[in-house]
Order: C-alpha cells, then structure tokens, then sequence
C-alpha cells in the first residue's frame, strides 16, 4: 500500500535544484494498493518557491499540533513525558512530514472511504492488528482528522492529521497495559479497530465511556483523548487554509515535490554511499516474559541493487528471513502489513548516518519518499516480526528497537564500520500503589539511554528514541506520587569503550514513602549495546533495590509487580551504547577528563583504555588527572601484543555467551 513515483528524470520534481529551474511539472503517482495511476496535478507547474513554504507550513502544523497536545492533555505519559507524536498525511496515506515517525493513515481510509467522510469527523484506532502495521501495542491511542477543501464540487478530503501516542492505562490484567507474562493480546487491554469517534463535530459518547470505563485512569485518558481531537481539528483547519490560500493543484503538486525530493535526495546522498552487493547480521532480544531468556534472533539480509528502484535507479532490499518464530510472550511485533510501509519509515532514519556530515544528516527528513527506494521481504505468519493474531505485542520495542540495531550492523559490514554503534534508550519502568491519602496511583516512565559511539565523535548521554520525549520531572513525581528522587545522573562506566566512547545512561534512586510495586518493561540486561571495529560494548540495564540494605535484591528487566516496602530505595541503571574503534586509541587527555567529569572511573581508565595517571586521582579536583605518559604507552603496547588477531568486528559484551551456550560471538560478527 505504498506509493511509486511514475515519473522521469527529466520531469521529476526536486530532480533539478531550484536554482537551475523556476518550475517543477509533477507528472503523477501510483495509488496504494492500486495498478492503475491516478493523476493528481497532471502536468502542473508549481513554483519551487511554493513547495519550500508548503513545506515549512506543514512542519509548522506538526509541531503546532504536538504543542497544543502537550499544553491541554493530563497524563505523565503525554503530557510531561512527551510520549507521543503528530504526522500529516496526504488523502492516499502518504506521510508528508518528516521530523517524527507516526502510525498509518491506511486502516481508517480502508474502512471508511474518503467520500463518505464529513466536516468534523474524527476516527480513533489502537487495534494492533488492524493498523496496518502502525500501531505497535494497545496503549498507543491513534486519533486521525481528514482536512477539507471546496474547490466548488462540494467538500473533499485532501489531508490528515494524525496524533497517537502512549497512554497510561486502557485496561488489561495489570496497571498501565502492559503485562509482562501475556501470552495473549487479549490480556493486554482494550481493543478498538477504526471507529468514528466525532462524528460531525459530535464526539460519539458512548465509545468514550465504554473506553474510559475500561481505563484504570479514566479522568487522564478522557482528557488526553479529547486534547488530541481537538488539537488534530486544529491541525486540519491550518491546513484547509493552506488550499485556499494556493489551491487545490498547486498544493498537491506541492506534496508531490516534497516527496520526490526525499526520494531523489535519498538516492544520490545516502544509497550512493552502500556497495552494490548482499550483506547478513542478526541481533537478539533476550527474554520474552514468559519463557527463560534466549536468542530471539532478528536477521537482516540487505541487497543493494543497482535497478530496480524509481526511475530503474538503485534500490535496498531488506530480507528478514531467518528471524525466529513468534514469541509466546508480548515482545512480538506486526511489521508485515502495508507492503511493510510502517517499519520503512521507522527504521530509514538510520540511513542518514551515511549522510556527508552530521549537519548534513540532521536535515534530512523521512516521509513517505522513502518507501519507493526500499523493498522489504518478510518471511511466512509466525515469526517475532509476522505473528499471528492473538500473539501479544505489549513490549515490542524489544523488536522495534533491534531492528535499528540490525540494520545499523549489516550496514557497518557494508560501510567498514562508519556507522554508529549500538544503543538501547528506551525502557518503561514504574510504581504504582496507594499514595499516603489511601488513593491509588500509578507512576510510570521512559527513561532514555546512552547511544553508541561514532567514528567521528561519542556517543550521546541519556538520549530517547521517540522525539522530544523526557524523564519526568523530579519537582513533578514528588508532589504527585509517594516518593523521593534521592539522585539522578549519569551512571559511572556504563559507556562502552572505545576510540570515540559510548554515550552512558542513567543511573537513578528512588526512596518510596509508602508501600508499591515496582514495574518493569525493558531489554538489554543481559546483552548489553554491541560495540563496533574494536570498540566494546556498553553496560547493560539492571535493577537493584535497597542497594547496601540488609534486604538487597536484583530485579528482573521484565516484571509487574515486585513488591516494595516503604523506605526502600529502588536504583535503576539504564543501558549505555557500545563503543566505536579501539579504546587504545583513544586520546589518553580525553580519557583523564572523563575521568575527572567523573563518566569513566580511574580503574576503568586503565583496565579498558589502559591509561595510567600520575599519583593520586581527585576526581573532584579542579582539573583533570595528569597522565603517565610513559606508563600509559608501555600498557597500551603490552595490551595489544596479547591480543587476538583474529578478533570480530562487533563486540557483543560478556552476556551473550551465557545465551549462546558459551559462544563469544557470533559467525557474522566477522567481515
């Protein structure tokens, strides 16, 4: 259900930079879904001065959309976490805008045509396997608004507004959706496929109610639900101003460049950079809730082709054959829908790190251009990224998540290694309980991580996934829930190793005042973030409560509800990102100034990039340690004539042997 360009070099759109043209003629696209093409700006010219301001104008809708969101919604999740996001969409689903990922338009336009749609209507969804392959699990409420223009036949659809995000609580058989141990999506929570939930300007009353009946916070999903109604009508009506102010033609024309332009872009930037060629690498999510944790195995066989893509220029093939069968927990995900167009657009980001520079690669946007010049092949129902309805898919990040990782390594393969390393900053974690008033609450949070070393830089600390998203606010947890944030900073050594360092994750400590249970949705504490061409690999999550106490215990990465008493302190350490190159290499001046900004600590100074410092070491002093120059020459010369020369090209961290049944690494590791 994706759209391909049925154009030609000479009439392509974007193809010729503004500065040699004064006007682009947009030949036509192919409909989803469709063999025959229809003509939406057939032979229009539009002004390329015009297509920069329809672009600017639907990046400023987005963010006026998320703004408005974030400023009249309730919940922690959405509105102080920011876990959510806007997309607009053209009336045949193609995703416009590029800053952020969104869900799919697909599902609401295959079960309610544009022309039976009205002023005023808006359709809700979260039904995972009815999205298409946008909705990843039921906690991500998806709100779409068609956009109206009369051009003098009456109203028609010519846009969407998109908003979904992830909401607190819709149900199921644990506080906030997402059961751990389900082995079924119908444990899960509350599942909705497309409905018209305003009809006309009408919100339907009835859906709401069975909805908010169902939540175990039903004031914060009725006031996030109707924050995103509203803000997505606001959202349509800017863009009906934007027809009216150039038209119909002119506008769709407009789209069509835009689009074209991220495939052209994409083509000559990011594809010119992959040899022609077939390249493998596997990944692995550790545990799925219900059975002992194992390899998961997410593989990735990428082709690139030199024909085959738009106008017969070069194309990437990624073929998931080989990836395991479904899991009987919920870290399954439905990516095999739509031609795959959801996951194309989520994993396409990480192309642009083959982009020029790193100012290059931060204005490179992926909208819906991107689909022509990637064909995905899955392989038959039944595996983590085909699962079969009702496989659960409540923790799917393990999956979703991977895939950036895999694709990341088996381009690094392709690339000698100018790709980042490997990061994991996503996880939800949380309380819930009753509060000193005897009310019940529930406190949950997506805490970000480091992300893997580059070879031109470090990894960044503390980062997230989704766009714009943070770590709640201490000032706002401690006057709303029954704790105390003791501490939160960067926890000490957890970047991995290497000639340009991995981003570390951090390391927080709660104290609760009352009773709880803690709560637990993430990966990576037995494998850690991979390292790459001799970088290491970074630390991995872990849980630990009353550290230092007389009832100290480690906590599981995937739990409900472990029971926590009233004084203790719950310690998380999230992931840090592998490193990238030989820590050996690394400037032993920045490695005495990590030292000192107290990142890597004075024994993994020496042991990890064998760096000996001068006397003793205040890592509170005023200035970095002073480093042994002659020391650190002769460790670093001992160390590398110990080596194994036949070394793999990623390091995977001491966790996989023991999944892998005391192997060290796997036979792709190697190029």
């Amino acid at each position: 259900m994706t759209s391909d360009v049925l154009s030609t070099p000479e009439s392509t759109p974007g193809s010729t930079p503004a500065s040699e043209t004064d006007t682009a003629t947009v030949v036509g696209v192919r409909a989803p879904g469709g063999d025959a093409p229809y003509r939406l700006t057939d032979g229009v010219d539009v002004d390329p001065v015009v297509v920069e301001i329809v672009e600017g104008y639907l990046a400023s809708v987005e963010q006026e959309v998320e703004t408005s969101i974030g400023r009249t919604s309730r919940s922690p999740m959405i509105r102080d976490a920011h876990d959510y996001r806007a997309g607009i969409h053209d009336k045949h689903a193609r995703k416009l805008t590029g800053r952020s990922y969104s869900a799919l338009v697909q599902p609401v336009i295959r079960d309610y045509p544009v022309e039976t749609m009205k002023p005023g209507d808006v359709f809700f969804h979260n039904d995972v396997y009815m999205s298409e392959g946008g909705i990843g699990h039921l906690p991500d409420l998806c709100i779409t608004a068609p956009v109206f223009h009369d051009s003098g036949d009456g109203p028609e659809v010519v846009a969407f507004v998109q908003a979904f995000g992830h909401h607190d609580d819709i149900g199921g058989s644990v506080p906030g959706s997402m059961p751990s141990t389900a082995t079924s999506v119908f444990e899960e929570g509350l599942m909705v496929p497309p409905i018209k939930l305003w009809d006309g300007g009408v919100p339907n009353e009835a859906a709401l109610k069975i909805m908010t009946r169902n939540s175990r916070m039903p004031d914060s999903l009725a006031a996030d639900l109707d924050a995103e109604c509203s803000a997505c009508l606001l959202g349509a009506r800017r863009l009906t101003d934007l027809f009216e102010r150039y038209g119909r033609d002119q506008v769709f024309a407009a789209f069509d460049a835009i689009l074209d332009k991220t495939t052209q872009t994409f083509r000559r930037e990011i594809l010119s950079k992959i040899p022609t060629g077939t390249f493998v690498w596997e990944d692995y999510a550790e545990q799925d809730g219900v059975d002992d944790p194992r390899l998961h195995t997410q593989r990735i066989t990428l082709t690139k082709e030199e024909t085959g893509g738009p106008d017969n220029g070069p194309r990437l093939i990624i073929d998931f054959t080989g990836t395991a069968p479904q899991a009987k927990g919920p870290i399954n995900h439905c990516g095999d829908y739509a031609d795959g167009s959801f996951l194309k657009k989520w994993i396409a980001p990480i192309l642009r790190n083959l982009a020029d520079t790193p100012e290059r690669m931060a204005e490179l946007d992926v909208n819906e251009g991107i689909t022509p010049l990637i064909e995905m092949r899955f392989p038959p129902k039944g595996t983590l990224l085909t699962p079969e309805f009702p496989a659960p898919t409540n923790a799917r990040t393990f999956v979703i998540l991977r895939l950036l990782g895999v694709l990341a390594g088996v381009v690094a393969k392709a690339v000698d290694g100018k790709m980042p390393a490997d990061q994991e900053t996503i996880r939800y974690t949380g309380v819930y309980g009753n509060d000193l008033e005897g009310n019940p609450y529930l406190m949950r949070e997506v805490l970000g991580g480091g992300s893997g070393g580059r070879y031109y830089a470090d990894g960044e600390d503390t980062i997230h996934v989704v766009p714009d998203s943070r770590n709640l606010p201490t000032e706002f947890t401690e006057s709303r829930f029954p704790f105390r944030v003791e501490s939160l900073g960067l926890a000490l050594d957890s970047g991995g190793a290497g000639q340009f360092r991995g981003g570390l994750g951090y390391e927080k400590q709660i104290r609760m005042l009352a009773d709880a249970h803690f709560m637990s949705i993430a990966d990576r504490s037995i494998l850690s973030c991979w390292g790459v061409k001799g970088g290491k690999a970074g630390a991995p999550f872990r849980v630990t409560i009353d550290p230092d106490g007389p009832n100290e215990r480690e906590v599981d990465a995937l739990v409900d509800a472990v029971e926590v008493k009233a004084g203790e302190v719950i310690r998380i350490r999230t992931t840090g990102g592998g490193g990238w190159g030989d820590p050996l290499d690394r400037d032993p001046a920045h490695v005495a100034r990590d030292v000192w900004w107290r990142k890597v600590s004075v024994a993994a100074a020496e042991a990890d990039y064998g760096v000996v410092f001068a006397g003793e070491v205040d890592p509170d002093g005023t200035a970095a340690p002073e480093v042994d120059v002659d020391a650190t020459t002769a460790l670093r010369e001992k160390v590398r004539s110990e080596r194994d020369a036949d070394a793999p090209f990623f390091d995977r961290g001491p966790g996989y042997a023991r999944l892998s049944g005391g192997a060290t690494s796997s036979p792709y590791d190697f190029v």
